[in-house]
Formats: structure tokens, C-alpha cells, sequence
């Protein structure tokens, strides 16, 4: 029984664990793009090369541990799959590598608090969250959301003074005042803006292809790949220069195989396990989290400046997407069986009396519980 109750805690606990490591892994995508695309680097060939080795890495996995259970590939999954790959690698990551170059990384981890709130709303629209007024954590997760739009609005409409760390103490800050960074910061503002709502889609979209395409591995590579494909062709248009194709052993080799295998390939396969259990709005629910790693290593590594205005903004994003998170803890789990849970296969039949002791919680049931009831009757007696 003590190796059973360990077990159900650390299912409880495997999606938040999941969502917090990746959070670590976008913290380190946040400052890696941002030193490869100050030393020259095209955001559009960093796109392309990051889904490359994001398909090089998957598709092996998703050959050999999903042969058994692949589905057959249909036109509509297929076009799934493209929209997907059209909404996430090219419209978002296109749109939020500009929008970082134009503001700061430190901004973009925490603009992009406003991710849960944009997903919230479209599950709303698409029905894949329900609200009931009336209810606690329905009241909590639509205040959440409104106060996390009031954040993010607070950040982008207002700077405030520049805020001097300890390890920052001493450096000249340029440009941050003037009309064209400032008119850089409303732009680039814009741009992660759009960015969020592509990722948002993404999530909702993904969620409803799931369903018709349960292989997380499968669907993961094939993302990635659709998303390698049309990104070079947006890539080949914008970028004319042969030379911007050419990457070392250096930084530009490390963004594209970081970025590919971190926040592709795992982010992928990772949000769509947890996703299935869920729901959208869960996953992007710990963004605050990357705001402030990112804002700690963007100010060591990056000299990136902290604004007033947006650490405000940011503490009214994290209280709402509390609010959100918690409303979504008290949303029901659809449990797996006991069997389910402690993998062993398929289900058992059991009798209605451990049924019963089951959901009363007794605790003088033990292991036999998973035997079934078996009734043994007499031969019929031939005529």
C-alpha cells in the first residue's frame, strides 16, 4: 500500500514537474537565441535549422516506439499537421525572434505571461474549457485571466525608470530613451503579441489533432518536419544572401541543435503528453517561471535592463495566472484505472464487493484486490 500511495503522488505531481523543467529549458532559448541573432545570425535560417535537427532527432523515436500504434495518416490529420506546422515554427517563432530583437529578452520571457490568458479564451470559443459562473474556480480563472491581460497592457504602455541591479550597477544603458528604440519597443511589442496568439492556436489545434492522432512521438516529427519545409520557403524568400546559410562551430551551431531538441522536439512531445491529461490552458500556465530565469540571465549575460514597468506588469501577471492555475486544479482529472496506473495491461475484471471497498477507501483492502472473481460451476452432464 506504501508503494501504491508513492506511486499515485508521483503521478499527480509528473505534470507539474514536466511543465517546471521545461520552463528551464525556454529560459535557456531565450538567451542563446538572443546572443546568435546579436552576432549576426538570420532568425529565418534559425528556424529552419532548429526543426532539421528537431526531425533528425525525433523521427528515429517515433520509427521504432510508435511502429505498433501509428495510425493511418489521413488527409485531414495531414492538414492538421500543416496548419500546425505553418502556426508555431513559422508564424510564431518568425514573429517572436523579431519582436525579442526589437525589445529585450528579458521583455519577451515576460510578455509572453499573456500566453495562458490568449489560450484560455480560445478554449473558451472552442468548448475545450468550460465555465460555470456560478462555481469558485470559474470565478478565479476568468478574474486570472482579465488580470493578466491588465498586466500585460501595463508593461506594454508603460516603461518607468530603468532598475539597477547589484551585478549591473556601473554599465551605461543606451538608447532606451530614445524616439526610435521607442518606437522599436512598440513594434516589437506588437510582433510578440501576434507571436503569442500563433502559439496559442497551436496548442488549441494540437489538442483537437490528438484526438484523431494519439502518438505524441509521431505527430511530434512530423511538426517539425512541415515546419522545416515551410520555413525554408519563407526562408529562401526573405534571406538572399547564400552567406546567411552558413554556420560554425560556434554559437550559430549551438542555437539551432539547443533550440531544436530543447524547445522542439521535447517541447513538443512533452506538452502533448500533458496536454491529453490536462488541457491546453494547464500547459501554458507556468510561463512566469522562464520570466524569471530569463530576467536573472538576461541581466548576468545579456545586460539587458529591467524597466519598472515591467516588473509591476509582471507581478499582475503572476497573481493572475495564479488565480488561472488554481482555478484549474480544481477542474476534474479523468483518473486512469489502478491497472492503468501501475502498468499492468490490460484491465482486469473485478467484483462488485472490492468495487465497493475501493471507493469507500478502506484500508483493509489489500493486494488480492486486483484478482478477479472467479465462479466455478459444474459440467453440464451430457444427455
Amino acid at each position: 500500500m506504501e508503494r501504491q500511495s508513492w506511486f499515485v503522488v508521483f503521478s499527480k505531481m509528473r505534470p507539474y514537474m514536466a511543465m517546471v523543467l521545461l520552463q528551464f529549458g525556454y529560459a535557456g532559448m531565450f538567451i542563446i537565441s538572443m546572443l546568435c541573432l546579436k552576432r549576426g545570425l538570420s532568425h529565418y535560417v534559425l528556424v529552419v535549422y532548429r526543426h532539421l535537427v528537431a526531425t533528425i532527432v525525433m523521427a528515429p523515436f517515433a520509427l521504432v516506439l510508435e511502429r505498433k500504434v501509428r495510425p493511418k495518416l489521413t488527409l485531414p490529420i495531414f492538414l492538421k499537421i500543416t496548419v500546425l506546422g505553418l502556426l508555431e515554427p513559422v508564424i510564431d517563432q518568425n514573429l517572436y525572434y523579431v519582436g525579442m530583437q526589437y525589445t529585450s529578452a528579458t521583455f519577451t520571457s515576460a510578455m509572453f505571461n499573456i500566453l495562458p490568458a490568449i489560450t484560455f479564451v480560445m478554449a473558451l470559443i472552442f468548448r475545450l474549457e468550460i465555465v460555470n459562473i456560478k462555481k469558485v474556480q470559474s470565478q478565479a480563472k476568468v478574474v486570472g485571466t482579465l488580470v493578466t491581460v491588465g498586466g500585460a497592457m501595463i508593461m506594454t504602455l508603460y516603461k518607468g525608470p530603468i532598475l539597477e541591479m547589484v551585478w549591473s550597477r556601473g554599465r551605461s544603458h543606451h538608447g532606451t530613451s530614445n524616439v526610435a528604440a521607442d518606437t522599436n519597443w512598440i513594434k516589437g511589442t506588437i510582433m510578440l503579441l501576434a507571436s503569442c496568439s500563433g502559439w496559442s492556436g497551436f496548442f488549441i489545434l494540437q489538442s483537437f489533432t490528438l484526438e484523431a492522432y494519439p502518438v505524441e512521438l509521431s505527430l511530434t516529427t512530423l511538426i517539425c518536419l512541415m515546419g522545416m519545409v515551410q520555413s525554408a520557403a519563407v526562408a529562401l524568400v526573405m534571406e538572399r544572401n547564400p552567406s546567411a546559410w552558413l554556420i560554425g562551430w560556434d554559437m550559430r551551431l549551438l542555437a539551432p541543435a539547443y533550440t531544436g531538441i530543447v524547445c522542439s522536439g521535447l517541447a513538443y512531445y512533452v506538452q502533448g503528453v500533458v496536454m491529453k491529461e490536462r488541457g491546453p490552458v494547464f500547459v501554458t500556465a507556468f510561463n512566469p517561471l522562464c520570466m524569471v530565469i530569463v530576467a536573472i540571465l538576461g541581466s548576468l549575460v545579456l545586460g539587458d535592463v529591467i524597466h519598472l514597468g515591467s516588473v509591476i506588469g509582471a507581478i499582475i501577471i503572476v497573481l493572475g495566472l495564479y488565480s488561472v492555475v488554481w482555478g484549474k486544479s480544481k477542474d476534474p482529472v479523468t483518473p486512469l484505472s489502478l491497472n492503468e496506473k501501475m502498468g499492468a495491461g490490460p484491465k482486469l475484471p473485478m467484483a462488485t464487493s472490492d468495487v465497493v471497498k475501493m471507493k469507500s477507501g478502506d484500508d483493509s483492502v489489500s493486494s488480492d484486490i486486483l484478482m478477479p472473481e472467479i465462479s466455478i460451476e459444474k459440467p453440464l452432464q451430457d444427455k
